[in-house]
């Protein structure tokens, strides 16, 4: 027998920006039935896993460290780096609510709720040549995003008076309803009994995420002439797989922007795989020497992390072999050392302020040692010949010669040998730049041979491309309804987050300035709730 359920708001997809949209649309005083396709316990989607950074705009932060930023300035930045035209109508109207809106609907709304920020703003996505954030942005939630996604699944429950939120967990939507042309509800799978169920609502949120979460949908919409590698990593939700884009373009809604990808360069399998060809992201060291599979070091302009990851994945992409190797010691290792998300951020993601104070300042062994313990793409040697043998090893070849990696080693240290007045090297070039800014000095090695005595032992870490958001999605206006074939909402239809490109059907263009993905979950999310409460659509 087929369930049936009724509500004002029906949800589908329980990450962020569906749990915002939830909350949004309680307080406002309408029935909510949020459908996720995962289980209880991975409620809240890849944001339950990421590590919290946002790009936010003249926050007090910003202000204690003495940084001048306005919407005006980081509107330029936005522009220029996402190479976005006066053709991108909505994109550039989500860019501008964006930067002015993020301090107050984002920033402020999460103090309010109980939520706080790290004393600090790092500066990331600087552009090759300085093109990208003009000043530092990146703000980054204490707690990570596994604790704000938990405190926004608290104030959902807490916000279901009378009865008014319906959470059905694995549940994955099949089909879109309509009724006299607009948008009536979804026919979902029970994935535990097997059993159809039937969600009529007066109107449809959809928040099911990116389509790189499934490699078939990102290579299918890869951008022609951007070189592909032959494997990839997935770094995204395995459920965002662009199911739901397909239906509703089917409907006649528009699908704008799907090749444009936010990757990642440096990925290594997951040492504990939460889903087959799990991946999981490495922070690029800047103090590491990027090579290609022979040992030889990539150039002639290096690759340097913080500057430009779109770039970086396009060098990355079009290496002879699909994988990269970062070769460093233990000294650049215990400083510069860090992965993607909350797993593997510990102090941050515990709140524990003394021991990330001292890890950042005495280095995180700790973290170090678990990597090399635990996957066997982090390799350790005393010699540069042992590791080469080791790298053999695990790619199955012998393309490392213990001397090319010799030589590679000793041209990269010969900057060292008349002083640091002298350094004519581009990486070292932009790690003194890294530098000048002190949260970024914390994290990044002072310049040294590679070679230095005391720096030892070496390491090899053999990183591929690996799959994280979509920047293209779903079209959408600035209330996150869905727009048509000729610019027109779509009666009874909203999109929010990832799978509306996080606002307009790809906001942030060909690049994002990085941290700009949970504040465009919760700013859609919440412009769709204030659209659906004042009854636009109803």
């Amino acid at each position: 027998m087929q369930q049936k359920f009724k509500s004002d708001v029906l949800i589908a997809g329980g990450g962020l920006a569906g749990i915002v949209t939830a909350i949004e649309c309680l307080l406002g005083g309408k029935s909510v039935t949020l459908v996720d396709r995962d289980t209880p316990e991975r409620l809240g989607g890849l944001a339950l896993w990421a590590f919290g950074g946002m790009t936010l705009i003249d926050t007090p932060v910003q202000r204690f460290m003495r940084l001048k930023d306005s919407p005006e300035i980081a509107l330029r930045d936005w522009i220029r780096f996402g190479e976005l035209s006066e053709h991108d109508v909505r994109p550039l109207q989500w860019a501008r609510h964006y930067v002015q809106h993020s301090r107050a609907e984002v920033y402020d709304w999460l103090i309010e709720k109980g939520l706080k920020f790290m004393p600090a703003v790092n500066w990331v996505e600087r552009g090759l040549r300085g093109d990208g954030n003009s000043l530092p942005r990146y703000h980054v939630i204490w707690g990570t995003s596994q604790l704000l996604t938990r405190r926004m699944i608290e104030l959902m429950h807490r916000a279901k008076t009378a009865g008014r939120l319906t959470v059905l967990h694995q549940h994955e939507v099949q089909k879109l309803e309509t009724t006299n042309g607009a948008v009536s509800g979804v026919l979902a799978i029970n994935h535990e009994s097997g059993r159809p169920v039937d969600l009529a609502a007066d109107v449809v949120v959809l928040a099911m995420g990116g389509i790189n979460g499934s490699l078939e949908e990102a290579r299918a919409n890869w951008i022609k002439g951007r070189p592909l590698p032959t494997t990839m990593l997935n770094g995204a939700h395995p459920h965002a797989n662009g199911k739901l884009h397909h239906l509703v373009a089917e409907l006649g809604g528009q699908i704008t922007r799907a090749g444009e990808m936010w990757n990642y360069s440096a990925g290594v399998p997951h040492p504990k795989p939460h889903f087959d060809g799990h991946g999981l992201s490495i922070i690029p060291m800047k103090s590491a020497l990027w090579l290609d599979h022979t040992g030889r070091r990539i150039g002639p302009d290096p690759l340097v992390a913080g500057f430009d990851t779109h770039a970086m994945c396009q060098r990355v992409a079009a290496l002879e072999k699909p994988y990269a190797w970062h070769l460093l010691n233990w000294r650049i290792a215990i400083k510069e050392l860090a992965l993607s998300g909350a797993e593997h951020n510990q102090r941050i993601r515990d709140c524990q302020p003394v021991m990330f104070l001292k890890e950042t300042l005495m280095g995180n062994h700790r973290l170090v040692h678990q990597m090399v313990s635990e996957s066997q793409h982090f390799l350790v040697d005393d010699t540069l010949g042992g590791l080469a043998a080791k790298m053999n090893a695990l790619a199955g070849t012998q393309d490392v010669s213990a001397e090319v990696l010799q030589q590679t080693a000793d041209a990269f240290d010969a900057n060292f040998l008349l002083g640091d007045k002298l350094h004519n090297d581009e990486q070292l070039r932009r790690i003194e730049h890294a530098r000048h800014w002190g949260p970024d000095r914390w994290r990044t090695c002072k310049p040294a041979a590679l070679q230095a005595k005391g720096s030892g032992p070496f390491l090899a870490i053999q990183t591929q491309l690996i799959t994280r958001k979509s920047l293209g999605g779903l079209q959408t206006d600035l209330q996150s309804r869905v727009q048509d074939g000729n610019g027109q909402p779509m009666q009874g239809l909203y999109c929010v987050g990832e799978a509306a490109g996080f606002g307009g059907g790809g906001a942030s263009g060909k690049r994002s300035l990085e941290g700009t993905f949970l504040p465009g979950c919760i700013l859609t999310a919440r412009a769709a709730a204030r659209s659906i409460i004042k009854g636009r659509d109803l």
